[in-house]
């Protein structure tokens, strides 16, 4: 049988609890995971790339998961890295209306490319990154929405 590396990207402005649900359940599908953080040139981030990425490998230290961080297309970072899947998490129909949309030019781009949706589980459906920045920015406490300790650090 063949080794199955996944792809999973994101801006991971922060990596969520529920990110690394999709993770660990798409750990009992593929033989590796890598984890692409991606630069958006057109959005600021609000956490450190680099301190997320510390905190990503962190957090799955020990299992066949690899973080990167890139600036291309997703479909041709995942060629670089060996990946013939994309994992993408799925919380609502919103989100399978935008993702199908990507999963269709990712494919065009790297036609050898499949698309695998995961259904958010329940209880973390409702987080997402923009959430989790307000309640940031605005002094809330956020490290019980993720699977490490930002402790006190401060925004980019």
């Amino acid at each position: 049988m063949k080794h199955r590396t996944a792809f999973f990207p994101g801006s991971f402005d922060p990596f969520t609890k529920g990110h690394e649900d999709i993770v660990l359940r798409a750990l009992a599908l593929f033989d590796e995971i890598v984890i692409g953080i991606g630069h958006n040139s057109s959005k600021a981030r609000y956490f450190s790339l680099e301190k997320m990425k510390v905190a990503i490998e962190k957090t799955f230290e020990g299992k066949p998961i690899r973080v990167v961080t890139y600036q291309n297309l997703t479909a041709t970072v995942a060629r670089e890295v060996g990946a013939r899947f994309i994992i993408r998490g799925l919380r609502n129909t919103t989100d399978f209306e935008y993702e199908n949309s990507i999963s269709q030019v990712n494919r065009h781009i790297n036609e050898e490319l499949e698309t695998v949706f995961l259904i958010t589980s329940p209880h973390l459906a409702p987080i997402s990154s923009t959430i989790i920045r307000d309640l940031h920015r605005y002094g809330s406490s956020i490290n019980q929405y993720l699977p490490y300790n930002l402790e006190d650090e401060q925004s980019n």
